[in-house]
């Protein structure tokens, strides 16, 4: 949590709509306020814009992230010429990742990730000249949902597909924080909040209201986990994720087949993919779990430790 103080100042804003559309406006930045966020510093002597990026992209091993992340460099390259901060939608983790590995190496580029808590998986990026960016800007509102949910277990996906009812495109929603029979909190694009507010009235069957709150009242804790190790011939996906999740190296096989499991929030279609300290394996159904320390044994084996997200 970072608190930043300033006068009263504006900018020169370009921001999608909740159909995708980018729009200029005047945003107005008032201080002091509390922000949860990552600032990112971009200075170094490199050469152009656009070679850089072309270059960065070409490395991507997926389509998706890397076309994702090519419109986020279009959006830097506008502001740097323009002098104007422009605010991304909510990125996933790998795209977020994938783009700032690149914004750093940009000269006279400032970028700041928010999420609206600091665990914050879906984050969104605001990009502007260093001589503009000089606070974070405000991107992210917060939304409390609450209905009588005693009677029955929502999932994350019973919020978000009632979100997306009405018609706002997911680029729009950020995390959503359930909190059982209260409802949830769900972050989002400060434009949607009236729409949300008189539009959202039912979740499942439950009838609901929605009210913004501000992002320091947001009910959040660090992820529950249980570690263990296991001792593996080989660090395919297949051997320690069918291990972290005590399912058979079959079952793991055909989860991979139908498009089940993720590393890093991309969807694994080798079972042979080979997995290193840090990474975040995800099977539909399943769960999360997280690759710790890995250790090589005497007989040439491999002492993996494997964090499960409880």
């Amino acid at each position: 949590m970072v608190t930043i103080s300033s006068a009263f100042s504006s900018a020169a804003v370009l921001r999608s709509d909740a159909f995708g559309k980018l729009r200029r406006c005047s945003l107005p930045l008032r201080f002091p306020i509390a922000i949860p966020y990552l600032l990112i510093s971009l200075r170094h002597p490199l050469g152009g814009l656009h070679t850089v990026s072309v270059e960065a992209l070409k490395r991507s091993d997926v389509s998706s992230v890397a076309e994702e992340v090519k419109q986020v460099m279009e959006m830097a390259r506008r502001a740097s010429s323009r002098r104007e901060i422009i605010t991304t939608d909510f990125l996933t983790p790998p795209i977020l990742k994938e783009a700032t590995n690149i914004l750093e190496k940009l000269a006279d580029i400032k970028a700041i990730a928010q999420g609206g808590y600091p665990q914050a998986e879906r984050c969104r990026l605001s990009i502007g000249h260093h001589e503009v960016m000089n606070s974070a800007p405000d991107a992210i509102s917060a939304l409390r949902i609450t209905g009588n949910f005693g009677f029955g277990k929502y999932s994350h996906g019973d919020f978000l597909g009632s979100i997306l009812g009405t018609g706002i495109v997911r680029e729009k929603i950020g995390d959503i924080l359930l909190q059982e029979e209260r409802g949830a909190q769900v972050l989002v694009d400060p434009e949607l909040v009236d729409f949300l507010i008189s539009t959202l009235n039912q979740v499942g069957n439950v009838p609901v209201s929605c009210s913004e709150i501000p992002l320091l009242a947001l009910e959040y804790e660090p992820p529950r986990t249980s570690s263990f190790k296991t001792v593996e011939a080989s660090l395919r996906v297949d051997s320690l994720a069918s291990a972290g999740f005590k399912v058979s190296r079959t079952k793991l096989v055909d989860l991979i087949r139908n498009g089940d499991v993720r590393v890093n929030w991309a969807t694994v279609t080798k079972n042979g993919t080979t997995l290193k300290t840090g990474d975040v394996v995800a099977v539909d159904g399943k769960g999360r779990l997280k690759i710790g320390e890995i250790t090589t044994t005497k007989k040439g084996k491999f002492a993996v430790e494997l964090i499960r997200y409880l």
